[in-house]
């Protein structure tokens, strides 16, 4: 039998017809299996976070069918309250899926401790001045002493108490410094 007549044959051209009529039913089935399965068309709306507690914010995810995955707390935000939402993903108002993730960032309950450096003491205040403000501490008070070194730094302290190099102290804190007058003792 020749591969022409075998492709005209009424056996071939069933079996063609067949085929052609399966994959057009798996495809249809397939179809109504995916729109039932993945709820097509059925959103919830992302509830507004910001600012509210994480109590609260677990309670409206909840009624929204949707689950709260807390990421790392960023840096302290005094315009919100500790422990509340600062950041959401995806944001407010987004249509997304029953049972989706929202990835929420926390305040913390304050400011980072940051270590007070070593090498601050005996240099001038134009040195320390911008090594301080740069790890996030506001230089207060300036005080003078009588030492030769004139502008240079004698002492560091934070309400009164001396530091000292490691010490930890929250990020934004004043810290006082007596300086040399360049006068001799």
């Amino acid at each position: 039998m020749s591969v022409i007549k075998f492709l005209t044959s009424k056996t071939f051209l069933k079996q063609l017809v067949l085929a052609v009529v399966a994959v057009v039913v798996f495809c249809f089935l397939m179809l109504k299996y995916l729109n039932f399965s993945t709820n097509h068309g059925d959103f919830e709306t992302v509830p507004e976070l910001k600012g509210k507690s994480i109590n609260v914010a677990q309670i409206e995810l909840e009624d929204n069918n949707l689950v709260m995955k807390i990421q790392d707390s960023a840096n302290y935000n005094p315009d919100y309250p500790k422990f509340s939402v600062i950041e959401q993903e995806p944001l407010a108002g987004t249509q997304v899926k029953e049972n989706r993730k929202i990835y929420i960032t926390l305040n913390p309950s304050g400011y980072r401790k940051m270590n007070i450096p070593d090498g601050l003491i005996d240099r001038t205040y134009r040195q320390v001045k911008p090594t301080l403000e740069a790890l996030g501490f506001k230089v207060g008070r300036i005080t003078y002493a009588d030492n030769i070194g004139k502008d240079m730094v004698l002492k560091l302290s934070h309400k009164g108490k001396t530091l000292n190099p490691g010490d930890k102290l929250a990020r934004t804190s004043e810290i006082d410094l007596v300086l040399g007058n360049g006068k001799r003792p």
